[in-house]
């Protein structure tokens, strides 16, 4: 077992004094088998009232609003994990599932059909010709094979860029541009996956990366694929490697664009700056 500290504070700055509408958090970890959440603080100024829930994905979500006017909001989460994924590698795919292609059971695609169908308007004949270089189709191969070598092609073929602005760049351009960030990675696993005729869905988190030149920051996204037998099963195209150790879940989705870690709005000029930091520490 690993413990991690996950500190992510949040700056919005008005130019003058604005009416905070209900905000969405998105901050807290998905907790399970494999996670454990230790301690968890989260502060507002101005003071919010907190109603916590679970989404449709089972995400936990707190509603935050607020009563006076404010020209600062800071929001500050401080939480600390227990990781007990040492091993992620160590799971077994249901026998007809180990080789691709194979075929849900008939039960398994009633829930899983919201992934397996494109969320986005696509040019299929680009994407299957692109998906066509990392496997042909007729060509047996191991299903996890396949997905890693999925997730190394985009690591190795595209070129990773930070990118501040909002939105998530379409599976076609983050192929056209050769470039994008994270989520434009994970978008682009997730499309191409779904191409294949297996259910994936995106994933919006943290990640825990020694400081480098190439760190690809402490919030993270990346991608996770239902293999039967063994569940939804993460990898990550932006460093080409199953999801293992340093990535910690916070939500995931259908859509990349619905699982923002902070949404909402305000009543006022507009002029508002944001601030961000995270920091992801492993602790002795």
């Amino acid at each position: 077992m690993q413990r991690y500290k996950i500190l992510h504070r949040t700056y919005y700055n008005f130019s003058t004094p604005v009416t905070l509408q209900p905000h969405a958090l998105r901050l807290r970890p998905r907790e399970g088998h494999e996670l454990h959440i230790e301690s968890a603080t989260l502060e507002i100024t101005p003071p919010a009232t907190l109603r916590w829930h679970r989404d449709a994905e089972d995400n936990s979500v707190a509603i935050a609003t607020f009563s006076a006017p404010a020209s600062q909001l800071v929001i500050e989460s401080e939480i600390i994990i227990q990781q007990f994924n040492q091993a992620p590698l160590d799971f077994l795919v249901a026998d007809y599932a180990t080789d691709y292609p194979f075929a849900y059971t008939v039960e398994d695609r009633v829930i899983l059909s919201p992934y397996l169908h494109a969320t986005e308007h696509l040019d299929s004949t680009a994407l299957a010709e692109w998906v066509a270089t990392i496997w042909q189709n007729g060509t047996a191969i191991q299903t996890y094979t396949l997905l890693q070598r999925l997730s190394s092609h985009i690591q190795q073929t595209l070129l990773y860029q930070v990118r501040e602005e909002p939105g998530v760049q379409s599976a076609v351009d983050t192929l056209t541009r050769g470039s994008g960030s994270c989520r434009d990675f994970a978008n682009l696993f997730m499309a191409a996956a779904r191409q294949l005729g297996l259910a994936a869905r995106f994933v919006s988190g943290y990640l825990h990366a020694e400081p480098s030149s190439a760190n690809y920051g402490a919030t993270h996204a990346w991608a996770e694929v239902f293999l039967p037998g063994a569940g939804w099963k993460g990898f990550d195209p932006t460093i080409g490697a199953i999801v293992g150790t340093d990535h910690f879940a916070v939500a995931v989705a259908k859509l990349p664009e619905s699982v923002p870690p902070i949404a909402g709005s305000f009543i006022g000029p507009a002029g508002a700056s944001l601030d961000v930091g995270v920091w992801v520490t492993a602790l002795a």
